[in-house]
């Protein structure tokens, strides 16, 4: 059945000053004051830039931002999600124990922590100053759909994607330096998810499964946000093609099919108040494109073992 949500994104440049305290305390001012803002839209999760404590500081005094979680800045964005009943990606540079991390902490609506993603893949240059790299990206449960993350370098880089796809991630949270640009839409439509990036200044999007760029910030507007419907499958359009039209003479537009006719796919979303998605699949005997993809993959392995004098 339909489950929609808001994502809001920020982007946003950091704080002022001489010193890591008036720079951190002016970068959580103006990342409150824009989370504010996006909170008028009514967002299920908004989401700010990579390790925003730091934007603009070099190398020194951006390592020493870094702080616990409970800390400071994790204080001041819970009392913000708890005021607008939304989850916040707060990224930041963070601090446990002897160790130091480039991090996206997930708060949920009640100010608590839902779960933190350390970026598997630092830089050289965070390497070199001490940057603990992230073991794997899990994904987290919340109460609108299944969050994963990745942050700025890791985009680079399969592991971190596969690592999301396998633990059925609907919505991945970039938080980052650089845009990232096409890599977001092939991370998007190769594993059928939603993306959503917040980068410095201008330049954040959100992207649909197929790849598509359904929002952008500019230096004119750099909050964005888009309700999207999170009750979904990826599917082929080979043999499934043969059901659309039975599927859209009993339901209408109670079931939508976005079609990629290039690239043989389509998006089959379910907007009906008791059906989901799953359920028209087992109607209508579909197969999504894994389960495609999988059950030609064990007919090529079959054939090959057959060809094997």
């Amino acid at each position: 059945m339909a489950r929609y949500a808001r994502i809001a994104t920020i982007s946003m440049s950091g704080g002022s000053g001489d010193t890591v305290a008036e720079r951190t305390r002016t970068a959580v001012d103006r990342a409150v004051a824009n989370i504010d803002r996006a909170a008028a839209d009514s967002p299920d999760i908004i989401v700010l830039p990579e390790t925003f404590t730091g934007l603009g500081c070099g190398t020194e005094m951006w390592l020493a931002t870094a702080e616990p979680v409970p800390g400071p800045t994790y204080e001041r964005l819970a009392e913000r999600a708890r005021r607008h009943n939304c989850h916040i990606v707060c990224p930041i540079v963070r601090q446990d124990g002897p160790r130091t991390y480039n991090s996206a902490i997930l708060i949920g609506r009640d100010g608590g922590v839902i779960g933190v993603y350390d970026k598997m893949h630092p830089t050289v240059s965070e390497l070199s100053v001490g940057i603990t790299p992230g073991a794997s990206a899990d994904v987290f449960e919340t109460d609108f759909g299944r969050v994963g993350f990745a942050i700025c370098f890791d985009l680079n880089f399969r592991d971190v994607v596969d690592d999301l796809a396998r633990g059925g991630a609907e919505l991945v949270c970039f938080a980052s330096m650089y845009r990232g640009g096409l890599q977001t839409r092939i991370w998007a439509f190769d594993h059928a998810v939603y993306f959503a990036s917040a980068t410095p200044d201008e330049g954040s999007v959100i992207v649909d499964p197929l790849g598509n760029v359904l929002e952008q910030s500019d230096r004119y507007e750099p909050i964005i946000s888009r309700r999207v419907n999170l009750d979904y499958a990826d599917m082929h359009i080979d043999e499934n093609h043969r059901q659309c039209d039975a599927i859209k003479a009993k339901y209408g537009d109670a079931v939508e099919l976005d079609i990629l006719s290039p690239e043989a796919r389509f998006i089959l979303y379910s907007h009906h108040a008791e059906l989901s998605v799953k359920d028209i699949i087992a109607e209508f005997s579909l197969e999504t494109t894994s389960e495609y993809f999988a059950r030609s993959n064990r007919g090529r392995e079959e054939a090959l073992r057959a060809a094997s004098p």
